[in-house]
């Protein structure tokens, strides 16, 4: 399979564009990296991705793939010979699916309300559901890590980037809201994974700085915030 006709539309700071890096990461595809400017969205990208105009989109070979969990499968699918992204059983890949899906429209919602939270009873009212979130997915990588590192066992699997893309952002967002969401105590495998997790060689070197990720949130937050009330 060749990999020299493999593009990546994205942005530096999108944990769905963080996703894909990853699993191209994974499967040692090297590929073009194609900066997009959200505000001004350029003819590939609204060629690309008629329908949602939004990043990630993958294109290979010419023919583009969309939604960030629709390319990690595609990814995984096509470069067999690396290491496997999603469960090779039937039910193991299931449950992925279920909670990667849980991740994507229960608790990211709930946690895009927290980053963008103001004051402190607002963001003490919406806290409350996005820990109650992580103490479900706490359970969730018990029982799909079965005392292993990571949800996917002894490596980085399907749950593991669907959720740890979002790593960054929790710590801006801990670092802006003086809030704690990945407790030792309360959390503790979750906590002990996403340093793991952060750890992986093919995670360090995609996964944004917390500070650099800061800056961007200066910008960006106001912006989101300004959408919401409009």
């Amino acid at each position: 399979m060749t990999t020299n006709t493999v593009k990546l539309l994205g942005s530096w700071a999108s944990p769905f564009v963080n996703r894909v890096e990853i699993a191209l990461k994974i499967k040692s595809i090297e590929y073009e990296f194609i900066q997009q400017n959200m505000i001004n969205k350029g003819e590939l990208l609204l060629k690309s991705n008629p329908v949602y105009k939004k990043i990630p989109v993958l294109i290979h070979d010419e023919k583009p793939i969309c939604e960030s969990l629709v390319i990690l499968q595609y990814i995984d699918e096509v470069w067999i010979n690396g290491p496997s992204i999603l469960p090779s059983d039937p039910y193991d890949r299931a449950i992925a699916q279920f909670w990667a899906a849980y991740i994507d429209e229960k608790w990211f919602p709930l946690f895009r309300c927290l980053a963008v939270a103001q004051g402190e009873d607002a963001i003490k009212a919406a806290l409350e559901p996005v820990f109650d979130g992580l103490v479900l997915l706490e359970d969730a990588f018990k029982n799909c890590s079965k005392g292993k590192k990571f949800f996917g066992g002894d490596k980085i699997g399907y749950v593991d980037i669907a959720l740890g893309c979002f790593l960054g952002w929790m710590r801006v967002t801990e670092k802006m809201n003086n809030v704690t969401l990945l407790d030792e105590a309360k959390t503790p495998g979750l906590y002990k994974w996403a340093e793991d997790f952060c750890a992986d060689s093919s995670v360090k070197d995609v996964m944004p700085e917390t500070n650099k990720l800061a800056e961007a949130a200066k910008d960006l937050i106001p912006k989101i915030r300004a959408n919401a009330s409009s």
